[in-house]
């Protein structure tokens, strides 16, 4: 069930799968807990890892837009594309670093891997995002010494830029709760390196499965198709009207 908790596993089969019995999520953590889930049981304790620290990060970004000055649309989640991304970086030993983007209303996710890690190739990183997810209009991040360089990141890719004040990652809560899902697959202290782009890709799948009580039990990208489908109809609609 690609690490979905009991409780989503439970919504999802009762609001969303009408063609299948409704289950509740203590059967749900009973067949877990029983000799048949012993498989399961030892799945979710073997993604469980110790915290290490993040790399250093800095303050001294100039021309940073502050989070006070973000339009309030953006904090209400109103409009696709503003989005909020953050970096998971490799343990001490390792190589490379992850590049999550996660959309603030679709809850959609985007990954992509920097290898080696540098500013020129977070950008690339960062445009290969936005091929995939052309909605991308803003971001919210924090304040990485890879995004010293952020106002030639808003040209390339053509979105603004928008900086949580330091050491308050719960401005950008959407993302960090992502990178801790992602974790369950790239635990702490990892070389991300080793995870091959095969992986990265079907991690980004699997995180776009992912059932939501905040989407009504919707996942990500079925979200997300809904919503392209509407802008393509209105398109369509407009077109027509104009010929």
């Amino acid at each position: 069930m690609d690490d979905q908790s009991p409780q989503a596993i439970a919504r999802r089969i009762t609001n969303r799968e009408k063609h299948l019995p409704s289950i509740s999520k203590n059967a749900i953590y009973r067949y877990i807990a029983s000799v048949y889930g012993r498989r399961i049981e030892t799945h979710r304790y073997l993604k469980k890892r110790k915290r290490r620290r993040k790399r250093p990060k800095t303050g001294n970004i100039p021309g940073r837009t502050f989070v006070d000055k973000r339009p309030l649309y953006i904090n209400a989640r109103r409009r696709a594309g503003d989005a909020e991304f953050d970096f998971i970086v490799s343990g001490k030993s390792g190589r490379g670093i992850l590049l999550v983007v996660v959309d603030r209303k679709l809850r959609c996710s985007f990954l992509e891997k920097i290898l080696p890690v540098s500013i020129r190739n977070m950008e690339q990183g960062a445009a290969q995002i936005r091929q995939r997810y052309p909605e991308w209009r803003t971001a919210t991040t924090d304040n990485d010494v890879l995004l010293q360089h952020h106002k030639r990141l808003e040209e390339k890719i053509g979105i603004r830029i928008f900086f949580c004040h330091p050491y308050h990652s719960w401005e950008k809560g959407t993302v960090e709760n992502m990178n801790g899902v992602i974790r369950r697959d790239i635990p702490k202290g990892s070389d991300i390196s080793r995870y091959s782009k095969r992986f990265i890709m079907k991690l980004e799948m699997k995180m776009n499965r992912r059932p939501m009580e905040c989407l009504n039990d919707r996942t990500p990208q079925e979200v997300l198709d809904i919503h392209r489908k509407r802008v393509w109809r209105n398109k369509k609609h407009r077109s027509q009207e104009v010929s």
